[in-house]
């Protein structure tokens, strides 16, 4: 289905001598139907896209009937992109940042056009759409009263134990990302610190072949280990329920005065807890 385009105008409008603006906008994370139609004006009347990769940002623009100019915005690019796209601000021109797909800046390098706008004085408006977090946190079945996104971890193995070892006491939800070819490799490090955790994947979320995967790090490490996939995904875990109990039994062992009493709350403090929620994971397919 293809959105069309809007009569009344969904940006500011601007004269040569005004400053420019910076619009981040939304895409599709799978599913091309997926765009607001404010989204697909707002596309259709800058003077410029910033994206990260030109040929995925032809398809989007081709398929609602938009041509535009093009600045592209990568790992590769990111400091001479971000000067040139500050020179057209300057000049008064309107432009539009996107990602390959979803919300622009999460886990992209648009964040530092994003930064260097706003440290200018530029103004800079944000176009809502999809995201593979939220997609992703809604559908975990996790308590989301809080939640932490982690995004990607350090591929260096003693860096990257570290900051499992962290999180593994974080008592929120946690959000992670990683590469599609390093899923079994993510879930065999987390499943080093806390095999016993509940935790949610889901694969081409919004695409037709989109499936969830729900049981604990362990059972769901071995089901990627026995069927690979190669795709985009996104892991949340359960956070540390037993985390509160710990900092009382901490307060506990700090103002005791009775060493009887504090030896036995560390051997507690630092007995590490074990769940046995799910004695089976549950592999959800969507149609």
């Amino acid at each position: 289905m293809r959105i069309g385009k809007m009569n009344a105008p969904s940006i500011a409008p601007q004269s040569a001598t005004q400053s420019g603006s910076l619009y981040i906008v939304a895409t599709p994370i799978g599913h091309p139907d997926d765009i607001t139609f404010r989204a697909v004006a707002v596309l259709d009347q800058v003077n410029v896209v910033v994206c990260e990769e030109r040929s995925q940002a032809l398809q989007l623009l081709t398929r609602h009937n938009i041509k535009a100019e093009l600045v592209e915005l990568n790992e590769h690019t990111v400091h001479d992109a971000t000067l040139e796209c500050l020179k057209l601000l300057a000049n008064g021109k309107s432009l539009a940042l996107i990602s390959d797909a979803g919300t622009p800046v999460i886990a992209d390098p648009g964040g530092e056009l994003v930064r260097a706008a706003i440290r200018k004085g530029y103004a800079v408006h944000v176009v809502p759409g999809p995201s593979s977090i939220l997609a992703a946190v809604v559908c975990s079945g996790m308590a989301l009263d809080q939640f932490l996104y982690v995004g990607f971890l350090d591929r260096k193995k003693d860096k990257r134990d570290e900051q499992i070892r962290r999180l593994a006491l974080e008592p929120r939800t946690l959000v992670l990302l990683e590469a599609p070819y390093r899923l079994v490799a993510l879930l065999e490090s987390i499943c080093r610190f806390m095999p016993d955790r509940r935790a949610y994947i889901g694969c081409n979320l919004t695409m037709p072949d989109e499936h969830h995967h729900y049981g604990t790090v362990a059972e769901l490490a071995e089901h990627f280990s026995a069927h690979p996939f190669r795709g985009e995904f996104v892991v949340v875990i359960e956070g540390n329920s037993d985390i509160h109990r710990w900092y009382t039994l901490l307060r506990s062992t700090v103002n005791s005065t009775n060493t009887g009493n504090r030896s036995m709350h560390e051997r507690d403090m630092w007995r590490t807890p074990t769940k046995h929620s799910h004695k089976r994971g549950r592999h959800r397919h969507s149609r």
